[in-house]
């Protein structure tokens, strides 16, 4: 079994997971990664995700695991994150990470990089360069599994789509438990940077709705809820301090 795991929510893009496991085949993620889909039930491309990962169908000599979970019906990006997370975060993982279907990792042995990081932390969180936003914002990142445990969520804001990543980085600068990687390059190939075309999932999620919601929810997180859940990470910190 690997010590990382890669949870990829996703939605009518099931081209994307030869893509993803092609670059991971190229960096040599799987090794010490596996990597999870989580889709919808209702997304007319289901049937599309299924076969793509069908073991052998995509990638001939890939060792890893390829998964995928669904759920019954659509739910935002968050919701499906968090419910994988909490899914596999005690079932033996080290540590789970978030990538978007469109991040693509570049950096030869990044993987294990982000494990031998988190080893080091203890309890922590890693993220690398993006090519768009670098050390500003987390838009990919990697965190160990007992902050989900302790959290009983992987995004400490509660956000559907934007401002996942501001919250990850607000709770990790508030423990001291974040490092930024600028030599493990994790590629966003997002419409922002002209990396691919505006479809109906990237409209959906850039309505100025969607940014008022999101943004109100994580400022509300900040005020109320970011103290509580950085307590609760420090004391995991001051556990394996203290057991060390």
């Amino acid at each position: 079994m690997a010590d990382l795991l890669v949870i990829v929510p996703s939605r009518g893009r099931p081209e994307s997971v030869a893509r993803v496991v092609e670059a991971w085949t190229a960096t040599a993620a799987w090794e010490t990664a596996d990597l999870l889909f989580a889709v919808d039930a209702d997304d007319p491309a289901v049937a599309d995700y299924r076969r793509a990962v069908r073991a052998g169908s995509i990638a001939p000599g890939v060792t890893g695991a390829v998964w995928l979970q669904v759920t019954p019906t659509w739910i935002p990006m968050v919701h499906k994150l968090d419910d994988a997370a909490r899914t596999f975060a005690s079932e033996g993982y080290l540590a789970l990470a978030f990538a978007g279907d469109d991040h693509l990792p570049r950096s030869v042995g990044w993987a294990g990089r982000y494990l031998a990081e988190l080893r080091e932390l203890g309890t922590g969180i890693v993220y690398g360069d993006d090519l768009i936003q670098g050390e500003r914002l987390p838009t990919q990142w990697a965190m160990t599994s007992d902050i989900v445990r302790a959290l009983g969520r992987m995004v400490p804001a509660p956000v559907e789509h934007l401002a996942c990543d501001d919250s990850i980085l607000a709770l990790g600068k508030a423990t001291a438990c974040i490092r930024y990687l600028p030599d493990v390059v994790i590629e966003h190939m997002h419409p922002i940077a002209g990396k691919a075309a505006w479809d109906e999932g990237y409209r959906r999620v850039n309505r100025q709705e969607q940014y008022r919601k999101d943004l109100a929810a994580f400022a509300d997180w900040r005020h109320s809820g970011l103290a509580e859940d950085a307590a609760k990470v420090r004391a995991l910190r001051e556990v394996r301090s203290g057991s060390a």
